[in-house]
């Protein structure tokens, strides 16, 4: 399976306050994400992991380096509007994102500055919603809706321009834990079932889990990668870039501590569980 998106010695600086040096918030950035792939980046605030997700769709570009989306180069301006609806973003906050005041015009919103043609456009809408399980609320006031179903319909907005990534920045950091769910549910669905490849910023631990990978950024660096079960275990490195641990991870190792024979990489609630079950058996 081909690489959607890919850096090469990524780099990239904010302008600086005046009278100061400024600071890279990416510095030599490599990493690949592969089509099809779900992809959790964690970091604490200032690792540079929101600046990355934006130079996925070339809404920052390279300072130094290079940034491809399927094979595009995002300093070719003549790329960028197939390489932004090649990769879609949803910000954390979904009021941000509601430009209508009904829900399928607002959904409707992005394939039409595409140039879909109408029907076109209908038929994508219907899809969208559907596929975020908000169908029903098709006629809708989005500033009537909780914040879990808004960022639902942001989703939708960018189904509707048919991406292959979707990138989420943050997108759950406002939410309650039900809209947090309703949103990860969502998302797990449209990857596993759409092959929709899916990048999510986040520092919550226990979205990091849902992956199939997760990437450690800390002061603009990829400092660590691989599998939930591989990165999330490592207790001591995380708490010294200021990332605890899940809470799974957490009470199994104070059990182990106490004698018990209990795997680290119990991840789920139920699975830590059943491995604290057996130990006591």
């Amino acid at each position: 399976m081909s690489d959607i998106i890919r850096t090469e010695h990524l780099t990239f600086a904010y302008p600086p306050d005046e009278g100061k040096d400024p600071v890279p918030a990416l510095d030599g950035v490599d990493l690949s994400i592969r089509q099809g792939s779900f992809t959790a980046i964690l970091g604490h605030n200032g690792s540079g992991k929101s600046t990355l997700a934006k130079h996925m769709n070339a809404v920052l570009l390279p300072g130094g380096g290079r940034v491809w989306v399927d094979g595009m180069d995002t300093l070719a301006e003549a790329a960028l509007l197939e390489i932004r609806r090649r990769v879609g973003m949803v910000f954390q906050n979904p009021d941000n994102q509601i430009v209508a005041n009904v829900v399928e015009e607002d959904v409707a919103f992005g394939p039409e500055n595409l140039g879909v043609p109408t029907a076109e456009i209908q038929a994508r809408v219907a899809a969208a919603l559907k596929a975020v399980g908000m169908e029903a609320f098709t006629l809708h006031a989005p500033h009537h809706l909780s914040g879990g179903q808004k960022q639902r319909i942001a989703i939708a907005g960018v189904i509707a321009m048919e991406p292959a990534c979707i990138v989420l920045d943050e997108s759950t950091a406002m939410l309650d834990p039900a809209g947090r769910r309703e949103v990860l549910d969502t998302v797990k669905t449209l990857n596993r079932d759409k092959g929709i490849t899916v990048v999510l910023i986040t520092h919550h631990m226990d979205e990091a889990a849902m992956a199939d990978r997760v990437v450690v950024m800390d002061q603009g660096r990829v400092v660590m990668d691989g599998t939930p079960r591989e990165i999330l275990v490592r207790m001591e490195e995380l708490r010294e870039i200021g990332l605890d641990a899940p809470h799974t991870v957490e009470l199994l190792h104070g059990l182990r501590q106490e004698g018990f024979d209990v795997p680290l990489d119990a991840l789920g609630i139920q699975e830590c569980a059943e491995a604290i079950v057996r130990a006591l058996a």
